[in-house]
């Protein structure tokens, strides 16, 4: 395993998601005279505060988004207000906006924006349960209350229905893949201990076969999977693929390393899925993917 200045090079790709997987413990911060519910001109910091806000129905008061919101297809036509760790101050300011919403780790954004007299809420996007959470407190916030009951609601119907149908089943051991297929030149970054993943995979009626505790994305080489030897490989991939590599592509790059159980097993699975990296409500459907993936066999159909 390579050290974790090597790791921060390669997760960079995906920053809207590793902000979240780092979030602080604090849920909620702001100033501004607006009462509850009356924010009319809303601007998002990150992919997955985007897609809560047009889960809650409020996508008609959103102006500006980051350039990576790319979900629901309505988020591309909003404004552009920079990137995750660039956001465009003065964009932000010329689209008037009553409330800004960003993750607990923006910081410096946060005493920017309040410096300039702007409304902010803050949420947490790391674990399973501040993704929850942070549906309360947006919808609360917002005015969208009664919307942000029924998501919750069926959130936690479906969680628990994956829970009841998995309790008691053998846990095989997985490894998750968040960067890309095993290729031949690189080495593959994966999802380590106490990382959001993690939850995702117990949940799933799973266990993490990264044994590492002190890295939550180590890279790993074609002989450590051997090492490791998973039963179940999950491979995160975004919807849009690199050029030249497509899904048989993808699995004939694992079946190089055929001595792997999971390999060996055909038990190598692709989500190719953006939401697969964005920790906001759409989680469930990736928790769904994956305890499928597991345990086809109890969670095939209704």
């Amino acid at each position: 395993m390579k050290n974790i200045s090597v790791f921060a090079a390669v997760i960079i790709a995906f920053s809207w998601i590793v902000g979240a997987l780092w979030a602080a413990d604090r849920n909620a911060d702001s100033i501004g005279t607006h009462g509850m519910g009356s924010y009319c001109r809303i601007v998002s910091l990150a992919p997955s505060v985007t897609e809560t806000l047009f889960a809650l129905g409020l996508g008609d008061r959103v102006v500006g988004v980051t350039r990576y919101c790319r979900f629901p297809p309505e988020a591309l036509t909003k404004a552009k207000v920079g990137g995750y760790y660039d956001p465009n101050y003065e964009e932000i300011v010329r689209l008037r906006p009553d409330l800004v919403i960003m993750l607990a780790e923006h910081e410096a954004p946060k005493k920017h924006l309040q410096s300039l007299q702007l409304a902010t809420l803050a949420v947490s996007h790391g674990k399973i349960a501040e993704i929850i959470q942070s549906i309360t407190i947006i919808g609360e916030r917002c005015g969208a209350g009664g919307k942000a009951g029924e998501i919750v609601a069926d959130i936690n119907r479906r969680i628990e229905k994956i829970k009841t149908r998995t309790r008691g089943l053998p846990r095989p051991r997985v490894l998750v893949s968040v960067g890309h297929g095993m290729g031949s030149s690189s080495d593959l970054c994966v999802a380590g201990r106490n990382t959001y993943y993690e939850e995702i995979l117990l949940l799933a009626g799973g266990v993490n076969a990264i044994e590492n505790k002190t890295v939550p994305f180590p890279l790993v080489s074609a002989e450590g999977i051997y090492q490791i030897n998973p039963q179940v490989i999950i491979d995160l991939l975004p919807e849009t693929g690199e050029k030249g590599r497509n899904r048989e592509t993808i699995l004939a790059e694992w079946n190089k390393i055929s001595a792997v159980d999971a390999v060996r097993n055909k038990r190598v699975y692709l989500v190719a899925q953006d939401h697969a990296f964005i920790p906001g409500p759409r989680f469930i459907a990736l928790l769904e993917a994956i305890a499928l993936a597991l345990h086809p066999e109890e969670l095939r159909g209704n």
